[in-house]
């Protein structure tokens, strides 16, 4: 069973940097690949970044591109967002995703599981 919980949202100015957390409780993190996805009021629920099973392969929004790195840690079952230079229009709950394919994905609905999600808020 895959429990996972993000950590590392709140409050940071424009230009300043974050690192979310999203650890899995299981034993078996490293059979999934991982993905973060972000969703602002009133907006559907978009695709950030992806990293496959063994941190081999990652794809990040062209939106985030040189500003935000997915990493994993499959010893620490925990999965890595790191935002740099953030920017106001990053403003949004961020979400960790588990899918038991091997083949990376940007859509949502190919993801079986979520967590619960963490708030991250760029003042200009």
């Amino acid at each position: 069973q895959v429990q996972l919980v993000e950590s590392g949202g709140g409050l940071v100015q424009a230009g300043g940097s974050l690192r979310l957390s999203c650890a899995d409780s299981g034993r078996t993190f490293s059979l999934y690949t991982m993905g973060w996805f972000r969703q602002a009021p009133g907006k559907e629920r978009e695709f950030v970044a992806v990293i496959s099973r063994n941190g081999a392969n990652t794809n990040v929004a062209a939106s985030v591109k040189g500003r935000f790195t997915i990493s994993r840690g499959n010893a620490k079952n925990t999965v890595y967002l790191q935002m740099n230079t953030l920017k106001p229009e990053d403003t949004a709950v961020y979400y960790c995703a588990a899918r038991v394919s091997a083949v990376v994905s940007t859509i949502p609905s190919s993801y079986e599981y979520w967590g619960q999600g963490t708030q991250v808020t760029v003042s200009s």
